[in-house]
């Protein structure tokens, strides 16, 4: 991690000066900014889910979002002091090496249920269960799927959508049964799975730094 200071705005048009092709989406790309914003100001939790290299995706963007990413991130003065006063100079260096995050959870990471789900009911409902338990309305759910059909990810944003969270998706070029569901959908111009996830890490990337910028530089 690099100490690099680096307005959103640059970030977002960075991102199309080195990937050209993404200039289709950089409308869904700011709209999917300001929603990841409002959650995080809303102290509300973003939920993320996909299949395969998706599912590595969604522990990826996690990852970048609950620690510092491109820039140092200082945890809250209050805590800092608190630790402090509460511990001394064991909290005081508590309080430096902590970094501060947004609220993400991928859903992937939850392996045993996941498997129990699978076994007792069936795969298609294994995110959606999850978001029954544990999403509460103002929450986001942001699923990755290259098709945009994927069925665990189609019924986890039915589900979402019925609790009054808010729905986002990362998908490929084609129309896909994700479209109706969300508040934000980017579809990225590429239609091979390869070719889709290899467009969908820079967004995502620009999107994680973007946060980080708005909210820590």
């Amino acid at each position: 991690m690099q100490n690099v200071f680096i307005q959103k705005d640059e970030i977002f048009d960075n991102l199309f000066r080195r990937y050209p092709s993404l200039e289709v989406c950089k409308d869904s790309i700011n709209q999917a900014f300001n929603i990841l914003k409002d959650t995080a100001v809303n102290l509300n939790t973003l939920y993320l889910a996909g299949n395969g290299g998706s599912a590595a995706d969604s522990e990826h963007i996690a990852g970048e979002l609950m620690k510092s990413f491109m820039a140092k991130r200082p945890i809250d003065g209050n805590l800092a002091q608190k630790l402090k006063d509460m511990y001394g100079e064991e909290g005081e260096s508590l309080s430096l090496d902590l970094e501060g995050g947004f609220r993400a959870v991928p859903l992937p990471s939850l392996v045993s249920l996941s498997t129990a789900i699978i076994n007792d009911v069936n795969s298609d409902i294994m995110f959606a269960q999850m978001l029954n338990s544990i999403g509460v309305k103002g929450d986001l759910f942001w699923g990755i799927s290259t098709s945009g059909n994927s069925r665990n990810i189609v019924k986890a944003a039915m589900l979402a959508k019925a609790k009054g969270l808010k729905v986002m998706a990362l998908v490929g070029e084609k129309e896909c049964k994700l479209d109706k569901l969300c508040d934000v959908i980017i579809h990225v111009p590429e239609t091979e799975t390869y070719k889709v996830q290899e467009l969908h890490l820079p967004i995502y990337h620009a999107l994680c730094a973007m946060l980080e910028s708005e909210f820590y530089c």
